[in-house]
């Protein structure tokens, strides 16, 4: 029971860092990325799509992303979802292909993204810290259900703060490679 509680705090804990690393792909940096437009939906046919599932994404150069529409009819419809997204982005057409071009962060911009990747990386220790919580209580309950004795109660509970100490570092690691390739110009 108690290596229940641990495994599942543990697939918990991989989740949300997981899920930090989805949000710090959609963060912006120096260079272009694909995955800029992830949320970004367009109106095909009445269903809102991701652009990748109506256009070709490529990255020909480290500034500019280009997006090549299956449908012509489609590229302003593609243009009109990129502005509403508020990426900053202002998308230009030749026709036939939609470019992307991301201009170079400022020094100030830089600093106002790191500042969101603190945040966010602190939101993912207090998503880490509520799980351990919920582990512990759990381990609490075993504990009282006399299911597990106090000897095996504190060992559960080390070993719980241990893996939520690893987690908490990765996320830490996460963030400080993110914010090298924010600031990296």
């Amino acid at each position: 029971m108690v290596k229940d509680v641990i495994a599942n705090m543990n697939l918990y804990m991989d989740k949300s860092i997981e899920s930090l690393r989805k949000e710090y792909q959609r963060v912006r940096t120096g260079r272009a990325s694909t995955s800029l437009l992830d949320e970004v939906k367009v109106d095909f046919y009445g269903t809102p799509s991701p652009i990748s599932q109506v256009a070709t994404l490529s990255v020909p150069e480290a500034r500019t992303i280009n997006i090549q529409p299956w449908e012509p009819k489609m590229i302003q419809v593609i243009e009109k979802a990129i502005m509403n997204a508020n990426l900053g982005l202002t998308p230009a057409n030749d026709g036939k292909v939609i470019r992307l071009n991301l201009p170079p962060l400022t020094e100030e911009r830089r600093k106002d993204i790191v500042k969101q990747l603190k945040r966010d990386a602190e939101e993912a220790k207090v998503a880490l810290r509520n799980i351990r919580r919920e582990a512990i209580d759990a381990l609490k309950k075993l504990e009282k259900d006399k299911q597990i004795s106090e000897d095996e109660l504190k060992r559960a509970e080390k070993d719980v703060q241990d893996f939520t100490n690893s987690h908490v570092a990765k996320v830490d690691e996460v963030q400080v490679h993110k914010e090298k390739e924010v600031m990296e110009v």
